[in-house]
């Protein structure tokens, strides 16, 4: 069996966290939860990619670049909730994305309860902090794993 890749996408300010609102995102690094998922994909047997970008375009030129990567797990932070840009390019590629969360976006303000994302994505998970990398992993690994074909299609 082929070694599944799975490319990891972080939005804007994650590169700060630790340090910002810890709070809300607690007090682990970028660093320890992509250390965290190398670990866990290593016991896997599955290649990671990790980027992190601030800045929409280079979300998406990574998304375009790495199109042929099996899956995506992508934290898109803010965009979550601005972004068209982003959620068309996951359309267009057509790479079977989980969408992540540190934080429980429903439990917060209004503005955060819509993700632009969500319809292009097999499914979301959030409010598990570090975790939710992981329990994202493991979706995604699954899915891929099960041989299913399901591409969500845009409505």
């Amino acid at each position: 069996m082929k070694k599944i890749k799975i490319l990891v996408i972080n939005g804007p300010n994650l590169n700060l966290l630790g340090q910002r609102e810890t709070d809300i995102y607690g007090s682990d690094t970028l660093d320890d939860i992509n250390r965290l998922m190398q670990e866990y994909a290593q016991l896997k047997d599955i290649k990671l990619k990790l980027f992190q970008s601030n800045t929409e375009g280079e979300i998406i030129d990574c998304i375009q670049k790495n199109k042929n990567y099996d899956g995506l797990v992508i934290n898109p932070a803010a965009f979550t909730h601005t972004s068209v840009a982003i959620r068309d390019a996951i359309a267009a590629v057509q790479i079977p994305t989980v969408e992540t969360h540190l934080s429980n976006i429903y439990s917060r303000e209004d503005f955060r309860h819509h993700s632009f994302l969500a319809s292009v994505c097999l499914g979301q998970i959030a409010g598990f902090g570090v975790y939710s990398y992981i329990l994202a992993l493991q979706a995604l690994e699954n899915h891929l794993k099960s041989g299913e074909k399901k591409i969500i299609k845009p409505c």
